[in-house]
């Protein structure tokens, strides 16, 4: 679940990307698929809002118009700071040669053509 950061109150417009910028406020810059021809200029900034970013979260623009920030999904829970542990590359390939099934028969043994030319 998200939560506000900032309350802007941003109207958008189509063609346009609102995003935060570096410095914490939000701006605005053109699609490149935005429909029409591709206008290419600067980004424009629309409000101020001043967001101090914290490491682990994701922000963006809600829809009202205001800044909101949630918490970023990473790979098995671990912060930056101690990361996951990864399985060595043998453990990982004893894993997987324990899961290949048996290897068939032959083709043509035990078949109902085998048995019929065994009856001739």
């Amino acid at each position: 679940m998200a939560t506000k950061v900032a309350r802007t109150g941003v109207k958008r417009e189509k063609g346009w990307l609102y995003y935060l910028d570096k410095k914490g406020h939000v701006s605005r810059a053109r699609m490149a698929r935005g429909g029409g021809k591709p206008a290419r200029g600067k980004p424009q900034m629309v409000a101020t809002a001043g967001v101090k970013r914290e490491e682990g979260f994701l922000y963006f623009i809600d829809r009202d118009g205001d800044v909101a920030r949630t918490k970023m999904a990473r790979r098995g829970g671990a912060s930056r700071r101690a990361p996951a542990r990864r399985r060595s590359t043998r453990a990982r390939a004893r894993k997987s040669a324990a899961r290949k099934p048996a290897r068939r028969r032959a083709a043509g043994r035990g078949t109902r053509r085998t048995a019929r030319r065994a009856r001739r």
